[in-house]
């Protein structure tokens, strides 16, 4: 089986979008993570959800979770306004970071390879440079271990 024989259509936004838009895409279809583009729709990032809740958090209640309790119901709403001036670009780490992308004639064992290399909940798929799709984790899951009932 080849990645782009099981490669699934999926939201992709631009850098430019803005973040809270990238958010409810995230929140209303309960995604992994979202494929980011540059403008001129090349591939930049993969942007999984739990780097938006990272950028969210401020850096000193990462370094001491205790801190959370303390601050309260009201500095949570002011948490959450930092999306409201960003853009996807801003969401993005600092340091560019290896894309999970395959190309489609690659196997399911490369995705796999690729997916566990770069801890990504997701793997953008290219036939001639254009993203045709993209393969989930838990797709990937269920088709090699099958539908668990």
């Amino acid at each position: 089986m080849r990645a782009g024989e099981i490669a699934e259509e999926y939201p992709v936004v631009g850098v430019d979008v803005p973040a809270l838009e990238a958010v409810r895409l995230l929140s209303e279809r309960r995604l992994p993570g979202l494929v980011v583009t540059e403008v001129d729709g090349r591939p930049k990032a993969v942007l999984p959800a739990s780097q938006i809740v990272r950028y969210i958090v401020p850096d000193y209640v990462q370094r001491d979770p205790s801190l959370a309790g303390v601050l309260g119901e009201k500095a949570a709403d002011k948490i959450a306004q930092r999306l409201v001036s960003a853009t996807v670009g801003d969401l993005l780490p600092d340091r560019p970071q290896e894309l999970p992308l395959l190309q489609a004639d690659d196997t399911v064992l490369e995705l796999a390879a690729v997916m566990a290399r770069l801890k990504s909940p997701l793997c953008a798929v290219l036939d001639h440079g254009r993203i045709v799709g993209v393969v989930t984790a838990a797709h990937l899951l269920e088709l090699v271990c099958g539908p668990l009932t």
